[in-house]
């Protein structure tokens, strides 16, 4: 296998720089009145997105129990949320931490509305019941009964002279409370069916209200007399209306001023005329699209509605653009299957879950496109060099052809240009060739056979993307034509793969083989045996003839298409292997497993290089950008992730390491030589260098022993009485240890605790340990996070002296006992000690 001769240098640090999870899991959904943020029900958890980029701000964590209802106050201050436990939480948005709770009804809270003063709280309950809360007291003012079900909606009126709650239950009777008089003041019956939605016009103050339910109607209201003033019918199962308020051009005629939304089972947005009762839009409903709405919001400063599906996405409708779609978040992923960067850029992620709809995430502001074709579960996704062109392949029996314009249209940006059809049972394999006309399409199906689609009619639509929606839509997707067919393998077909030139294809199967064919005729050429359990990916080396097949024999093997035999096998995964991809040109191999682990492999010897794990789950797939800055993977845990090669960054950081680590020795080397201990010490300790500090300590101590024996000589010498003055050889040294930042000074006790093991250092570690009981308080050093540990580890006696020490309550028994405990080993300290001190110590011992 010969490798290339450009020198390359191998990948080793990857890091994850974005992760796309899950922010929705179905309920409800509320956004901040200035738009800054969404506010998301994800299981027992509220999640905080940024309203521009729809990323995690923050998380309110739940009491465990699912979340079953929330609101927000106008002035963005505080959340309040009900959960299946019954509790009440107030939720301060300034550090996003439960300021209180409390129990709220005998059942869970269905709804909740808070009064445009940002005061009261109305909570509707599964008992029957309407409370109305203070807010920031966190006190019960009213308990409206009357309801004979559910309270599925409830409502504040505009009004703030006369403050009035409108509730409705599943009966569908409608009540109003005077908050005032602490009654109820009207009933309204009208509905048959569960009231969704209440809402009032604005610019009036409230003179009509609008009700809508699943009784396929919507009732306006005159609100002054509480009577019923229209029934508009929808033929539709309505879960949220509400009033718009126009100041812009939504492309309607300027005399209509009171315009109702409304959006439910047909999972579409249509506008009405409330005054006629005239349906004035309907939105046209996508291809294949199987979602309805559960709810809708109205945000009246950009007079956007953004609508809340059954499938968990929030889909951004701009009303001054006839309700054209701005933007979606998707909330939840399921499964991710398959994914692959396109775009001319790669800034964009196609992804297949769980789902018949392909998606597609800007990686910048994770803003998703949904595209629909498929009736069933995408199940493999394949790209083109060029990253415009894209198949897929689905558990209905088809592969489509998609051509990817994302600066283009909302509508014209994903759009399927082809179908093939013809396979018996799901198709699980796709691939594209990857020549500058895109000639062909290989699929592998588990009816065990493979085809070769003819892409040649669709060459005047790859060369003039700009006619491609034109095309399409006067004609419909083109149906492909199979070149040929045959069965390949005696089991499920996993995987195909092209080679770089499109010469011949790899299949590989469960039935544990991969076999190599020719492209142009089909023909076999050859087969590889040798997995023990099926293969799950195949994958050709961009510069040698070899190819990478994985397996759920938890291996990797390396193959050779000269002769077909095994290279090399890459052992490590702990599961089934079920991806692989080549970098840097074709030396590295990337591969992931289902044991959530993505691995980095040096082609050469077979070495694992690096190991990351960020998955919880099965790690279905793994896709990288050309340049191979970015690689993505997604698996079971409907997580994706976003890594960034940071190995040049890493080669930097650790050459700029290396050079401050250079400055620093050769300044300490510098301290030494004019016996700057102070500056010496303190670096010493820095660069974690204790051995270096050890010589540095006996150098001291030597020296001050050799002056000491050079005073006995030469009498009236001053520096031999400040030398015996000090503890560590020299006062300076003395005074270092005795000013040490915390940390620093359990760095050094660690230094002594492992000093003090060996006979020839131990002198030095009683000494320094002296010293420290000298200068620092018992609580100072029983503060330290460690101390327990690195005292029990000091103290060289019995456990019986130990259990003394474990229990210090004085500065003075501290330094007496390490005196006593240095004994035999710092004779000049000793000479601190007295008579009597010895003998009581000796007293004890007895």
């Amino acid at each position: 296998m010969s490798l290339n001769n450009e020198k390359t240098v191998p990948k080793s640090c990857f890091d994850c720089i974005k992760s796309i999870e899950s922010v929705y899991t179905g309920g409800c959904v509320a956004i901040s009145k200035d738009e800054s943020k969404i506010f998301t029900t994800c299981n027992e958890d509220i999640e905080v997105l940024d309203f521009s980029t729809g990323t995690k701000i923050a998380e309110l964590k739940g009491d465990t129990e699912i979340i079953t209802s929330f609101a927000v106050k106008p002035d963005g201050t505080h959340l309040v949320s009900a959960s299946r436990s019954q509790l009440l939480t107030i939720w301060d948005l300034s550090t996003f931490k439960a300021a209180r709770s409390f129990k709220a009804h005998e059942a869970p809270v269905i709804t909740m509305d808070i009064d445009q003063t940002s005061t009261l709280v109305a909570t509707g309950s599964a008992d029957s019941t309407v409370k109305v809360w203070d807010i920031d007291r966190g006190y019960c003012t009213h308990n409206f009964k009357g309801h004979g079900g559910l309270v599925t909606s409830v409502k504040f009126h505009p009004n703030k002279d006369d403050i009035c709650l409108v509730s409705a239950s599943d009966d569908g009777m409608i009540r109003v409370w005077s908050l005032n008089k602490g009654k109820c003041i009207a009933m309204m019956e009208s509905h048959v069916s569960v009231v969704r939605s209440i809402d009032f016009t604005q610019h009036d103050n409230g003179q009509y209200m609008v009700t809508a339910g699943r009784d396929k109607i919507i009732n306006v209201w005159n609100w002054k007399r509480k009577a019923l003033e229209r029934t508009i019918p929808t033929y539709e199962t309505m879960e949220a209306a509400g009033l718009l308020e126009i100041d812009s051009d939504i492309g309607l005629d300027a005399r209509y001023k009171n315009v109702v939304y409304s959006g439910g089972d047909k999972g579409i947005i249509r506008l009405w005329n409330m005054d006629t009762g005239e349906e004035l839009f309907a939105q046209t409903k996508e291809l294949n699209s199987k979602h309805t709405f559960v709810s809708i919001l109205y945000l009246s400063q950009s007079q956007d509605l953004v609508a809340i599906t059954n499938d968990e996405n929030l889909l951004f409708y701009q009303t001054a653009k006839r309700l054209e779609r701005k933007r979606q978040i998707v909330g939840y992923n399921e499964e991710v299957i398959d994914l692959a960067f396109v775009g001319p850029d790669q800034k964009h992620l196609a992804v297949a879950t769980n789902t018949e709809q392909l998606r597609i995430y800007d990686t910048e502001n994770l803003n998703c496109e949904l595209a629909y074709g498929h009736k069933d579960i995408i199940l493999c996704l394949s790209v083109h060099n060029s990253c415009r062109i894209m198949a897929t392949g689905s558990k209905d029996n088809t592969a489509l052809v998609w051509m990817i314009n994302m600066d283009a249209p909302v509508n014209e940006r994903v759009v399927c240009v082809a179908t093939a059809v013809g396979h018996t049972k799901a198709v699980g394999a796709v691939c594209l060739a990857q020549g500058a006309g895109c000639a062909f399409m290989l699929t592998g199906s588990e009816d065990r056979t493979v085809k070769k689609w003819d892409l040649d009619p669709l060459r005047p639509i790859f060369e003039n993307p700009e006619r491609m929606a034109a095309t399409i839509k006067e004609s419909g997707p083109i149906k492909l034509r199979s070149l040929y067919t045959f069965q390949a393998h005696d089991k499920d077909i996993n995987s195909i793969c092209v080679a770089p030139n499109d010469n011949i294809f790899a299949t590989g199967s469960q039935d544990k083989t991969t076999k190599v064919w020719d492209v142009a005729s089909g023909k076999p050429l050859g087969t590889l045996q040798g997995h023990r359990r099926g293969v799950w990916s195949v994958a050709f080396s961009p510069v040698d003839r070899v190819i990478a097949t994985t397996s759920s024999d938890h291996t990797i093997k390396m193959w050779s298409l000269s002769d077909f035999g095994c290279l090399k096998t890459f052992e490590g995964h702990t599961n089934s292997v079920l991806r692989s991809e080549f970098l840097t040109k074709g030396t590295q191999l990337m591969t992931t497993g289902s044991d959530g682990l993505i691995k980095l492999w040096n082609i050469k010897d077979a070495e694992c290089v690096l190991t990351l794990d960020k998955h919880e789950n099965k790690i279905w797939t793994l896709a990288k950008q050309h340049s191979e800055e970015l690689v993505a993977t997604g698996g079971a845990d409907s997580v994706i992730r976003i890594w960034k090669d940071t190995t040049q960054d890493e080669i930097e950081r650790l050459h700029k390491e290396d050079a401050r680590l250079l400055e620093q020795q050769q300044a300490l080397d510098n301290f030494l030589v004019v016996k700057d201990y102070r500056n010496a010490i303190m670096l010493t300790l820095s660069l974690d260098q204790p051995h270096r500090l050890l010589n540095i300590f006996q150098d001291v101590i030597a020296a001050a022993e050799y002056r000491n024996g050079l005073d006995t000589e030469i009498e009236g010498g001053s520096d031999g009485e400040d030398s015996e003055q000090a503890i560590v050889g020299a006062r300076v040294v003395d005074d270092v240890i005795g000013s040490l930042a915390p940390d620093q000074l359990e760095r050094l006790l660690g230094y002594v605790r492992n000093w003090n093991t060996n006979a020839k250092f131990a002198r030095v570690a009683q000494a320094v340990l002296h010293c420290v009981l000298t200068k620092y308080t018992s609580q100072t050093i029983l503060d330290l996070p460690s101390a327990k540990d690195l005292i029990s580890a000091i103290q060289p006696y019995s456990e019986r002296h130990f259990s003394r020490f474990d229990n210090l309550l004085t500065d003075s028994f501290i330094i007496d006992y390490t005196l006593h405990a240095m004994e035999a080993f710092h004779p000049v300290g000793m000479e601190a000690l007295t008579l009597n001190e010895a003998n009581d110590y000796n007293d004890e011992d007895e």
